[in-house]
């Protein structure tokens, strides 16, 4: 009895719950009785799991937590206790392995959507059906895979998917699906495979009208029109060096399903091969390449844009090779229906890659519209979207053609210029007054191109292209009014101090005056420093001050946003900082004077101080600055992009 009773005590708190819930024949095989099998399962603890199993077997196939899931589907959840998943798929039936939770996920769905592919060979090698069964909302484990960007598992299960275990998932609607997945992960070495192998999936549509070059033209971060660079990252763009196979010299496809494969990656080894010393030929193209790769070391950004042109190359080789594909159908409606929706979506999200490769493989596509029968370059002037606008630049004089369409409702090109841009591209640009601007930059630059008729005619509304300009900016107007008027005062209250302390310096000098009124220091190099500082300063500040007070007096039309406000914001700004430099110049020569002659090492830390408040306005005004003087005396926005004909 004392014996019992100190072995009982020995074992664990968990082994003891075990023993209670395992005993306990009259309590139902709820959550509850199965909650220490489900906090081994968590854990990964091994032998409490396989305690539980011991002594009762339905444990294995039970389902023991509040989404139905089994004990081998919360191990391999977990990702980290594959042995465990070996033993457990060892002591299950084939069949059991098909189990699913209330979602209608098996093993090798979790497996799929964790990413945990040591778990998904396991599983396939002993059931390998799981492949090609469907949850709840039909996916496929592959498709799970792909949705949740697991290149690995997805690679592996794409190596191992069998034809003749059940429907190929590689072929028909379920195949143009996983291509869609696939595209949206941004896997677009592995697509590019996979349409190269399959090339009919890119002329499939999907029940609710989505296909594969319709997913490439929401893909905008795929291409560099949508993906921003700065200085820097565009100069080492253009530099760093990346090869690419040539797809369209490509032998006959890979063989995906090959009982041999191992791997996806295995059979369809890619289009990109970085740093292949076999593709270079010559001396100098080994350093270059040799150099890029010690730059790496030293520059981690390099491997990061070298990824981001890969992919670039990659997303335009894929379009290139979905639009031959669809041109290769010989019924131009059936074209016409898998590249008019991708068009206008491009327009609209203003990949100009996109509609520059649909409009070269189909001339017709220019003439697609959307529901409000909206042409391709119109919907990009409603959308703002001036990369895809600009291919008008690249045309030759059938340019004016696309500028004489009129919409359903009478709207000329130049109506839609004057409605109010979608906010998400107001917001590209700070506060409401540069927000106007822009907007007024692109009225005119629809204005250019429009014969003179259109820019007074009246569309079914009784509306000219100025009314509906005025009409839809009515609000912007007064948010400009109110920005500029705001930033106006604050810099208004700057100015004046600085020309009220800068203007008592002046007649309070440093060091006194001498009994003739002259400065004592007058003679000292640093005296002029403070005399032309201060001078500078009070200069400087004053035109700064009248400028901000002309902002706030003036009418606000709206083409006073266009150059006159914007200007006079300029110069406000430019002198009110170069007041502030100055002033901080006299203010330290004014102390060198009276506390640091004979002493140079005061100097040091006199400039660091100085510079702190310099500092301060540059960062916090100066991007203001350099966005108002880009957008007002800078290149534009609008303006031929390349020399390559488009149309």
């Amino acid at each position: 009895m004392a014996a019992a009773s100190c072995l009982q005590m020995a074992k664990s708190p968990a082994e003891l719950d075990v023993n209670r819930s395992v005993q306990n024949t009259k309590q139902a095989k709820d959550r509850s009785y199965y909650l220490p099998l489900y906090k081994a399962a968590l854990r990964g603890n091994w032998e409490i799991i396989k305690k539980f199993i011991d002594q009762d077997e339905d444990a294995l196939t039970a389902k023991i937590n509040a989404i139905s899931m089994t004990t081998l589907q919360v191990v391999i959840g977990t990702g980290q206790y594959n042995q465990m998943v070996q033993k457990l798929v060892q002591l299950m039936p084939t069949e059991a392995l098909a189990l699913t939770d209330d979602y209608g996920n098996n093993a090798l769905s979790v497996a799929a959507i964790i990413g945990n592919k040591e778990a998904a060979s396991i599983l396939v090698k002993k059931n390998p059906s799981l492949l090609h069964m469907r949850n709840k909302r039909g996916l496929l484990p592959i498709m799970r895979a792909a949705s949740n960007a697991h290149k690995s598992t997805l690679m592996f299960l794409l190596g191992v998917h069998k034809e003749d275990v059940g429907p190929c998932s590689l072929r028909g609607q379920a195949g143009v699906e996983l291509l869609i997945s696939i595209i949206d992960s941004g896997f677009f070495d592995v697509a590019l495979d996979l349409v190269r192998c399959y090339p009919h999936l890119v002329t499939l549509k999907l029940d609710n009208g989505d296909s594969v070059l319709k997913a490439m033209a929401r893909k905008s971060s795929a291409f560099p029109s949508g993906t921003p660079l700065s200085l820097w990252q565009r100069i080492l763009y253009s530099c760093v060096p990346v090869n690419f196979e040539n797809y369209s010299k490509t032998p006959d496809g890979f063989d995906i399903e090959s009982h041999k494969a191992q791997e996806f990656g295995q059979l369809c080894h890619g289009s990109v091969q970085l740093g292949a010393g076999k593709y270079y030929t010559s001396v100098s193209q080994k350093l270059h390449e040799k150099l890029w790769e010690a730059a790496k070391l030293f520059m981690p950004e390099v491997t990061r844009i070298k990824r981001i042109k890969v992919m670039h190359h990659q997303a335009l080789n894929l379009v290139e090779r979905i639009c031959n594909e669809i041109l290769s159908l010989d019924d131009a409606t059936t074209q016409a229906s898998l590249f008019a929706a991708p068009i206008l979506q491009a327009a609209e999200l203003g990949i100009h890659e996109i509609v520059e490769k649909i409009v070269d493989a189909f001339p017709d596509a220019m003439f697609s519209r959307d529901e409000e029968s909206h042409y391709v370059l119109e919907v990009a002037v409603i959308n703002r979207c001036e990369n895809v606008f600009n291919l008008i630049y690249q045309m030759n004089d059938y340019k004016h053609y696309p500028t004489l369409l009129i919409d359903e409702q009478g709207n000329t090109m130049l109506h839609l210029a004057g409605r109010l841009a979608p906010p998400h591209k107001l917001d590209l640009k700070s506060g409401a007054a540069l927000q106007m601007q822009r907007e007024l930059q692109w009225f005119q630059a629809v204005e250019k191109l429009v014969i003179p008729t259109y820019k007074e005619k009246k569309n079914d509304a009784k509306e000219t292209p100025a009314m509906v300009f005025t009409t839809q900016h009515k609000d912007l107007v007064l948010g400009g009014e109110k920005w500029m008027k705001d930033t106006s005062y604050s810099c208004t209250i700057v100015a004046a101090l600085i020309a009220t302390v800068v203007f008592a310096a002046a007649i309070t000098v440093p060091g006194g005056d001498n009994s003739n009124g002259l400065p004592n220091f007058r003679k000292d190099i640093i005296f002029l420093v403070f005399a032309v500082s201060d001078a500078m300063s009070l200069f400087t500040s004053t035109t700064s001050l009248l400028m901000f007070l002309s902002i706030l007096t003036s009418r606000y039309a709206e083409s006073d946003f266009l150059r006159v406000l914007p200007k006079r914001l300029i110069i406000g700004l430019v002198t009110l900082f170069l007041s502030i430099t100055t002033m901080m110049t006299a203010f330290s020569a004014s102390l060198y004077l009276l506390f640091g002659l004979k002493r140079a090492w005061i100097l040091i830390p006199l400039a660091a101080l100085a510079c702190l408040p310099i500092t301060s306005f540059v960062s916090l005004q100066f991007p203001l600055l350099v966005d108002v003087i880009s957008s007002t005396y800078g290149p534009g926005i609008f303006g031929k992009q390349s020399d390559q004909p488009f149309y």
